[in-house]
């Protein structure tokens, strides 16, 4: 399985690092949120990487080549001339993701998800798309039926909601991290600049997405310096 690992965000509540770094190369106990988050996934096996790049894009490039790619094969999917978000960066980087399923991970999460298990439960459940879920504190919430199919998302501060279902949903929080299935590209728009989450919630009515539980795990959403104090705490 190939893994994507989201960088190309301008990071910015992760200022003033980001005002001269991208954020994928912040640090949490002396490695960079990148190099960390390759040595996890290669952990469990995943040994080719697609990183999209845009801002401080040299800087990423630079710091893969001075560490030899850590060992893995490394395609750069460059979103140098416009930032994409995650849906338009996952369709410019579909040439290198079209053929397997794929993990797609963003860059400033860390956490102890156990990727096998993870991976059994998509092949075991066929969805479309697999999505990373806790019970924890979030000002945004994935809304899932008792089956575990997604049917909405709401904004707990803003009251904005979609929900797809007249049935008791539970409401979670995205860990960052999906397992999804090539065809979602055949699904999805060809070009853009627009969020995975706004496709998920187009497909959620008439495919399957599913969300996996790993509550009680560490994750930590290193987007801010307080976070990062927080991960050094938790991430040796």
């Amino acid at each position: 399985m190939k893994a994507m690992l989201f960088a190309a965000g301008l990071g910015t509540r992760l200022k003033p690092f980001t005002d001269n770094h991208p954020k994928a190369l912040a640090v949490v106990n002396g490695k960079t949120l990148l190099e960390r988050n390759i040595e996890y996934l290669k952990a469990f096996g995943i040994t080719e990487f697609v990183i999209n790049v845009h801002h401080f894009a040299d800087q990423i490039k630079d710091f893969l080549d001075s560490k030899n790619n850590f060992g893995v094969k490394i395609h750069i999917s460059d979103e140098s001339d416009e930032v994409l978000e995650t849906g338009g960066g996952l369709v410019k980087a579909r040439k290198f993701l079209e053929k397997e399923t794929f993990l797609v991970m963003n860059v400033d999460i860390l956490t102890d998800l156990n990727v096998s298990e993870f991976l059994q439960f998509h092949i075991q459940n066929k969805p479309l798309v697999t999505l990373a879920v806790s019970d924890r504190e979030s000002s945004r919430k994935l809304l899932f039926e008792e089956n575990k199919e997604l049917k909405g998302w709401q904004n707990l501060n803003s009251g904005e909601k979609i929900i797809a279902s007249e049935n008791s949903l539970r409401e979670l929080a995205f860990s960052g991290i999906h397992i999804i299935e090539p065809e979602i590209f055949e699904r999805m728009p060809t070009s853009g600049k627009f969020s995975i989450m706004t496709t998920y919630m187009e497909l959620m009515k008439n495919e399957k997405i599913l969300g996996f539980d790993h509550s009680g795990g560490k994750l930590v959403d290193v987007g801010r310096p307080e976070s990062v104090r927080e991960a050094e705490r938790l991430f040796i």
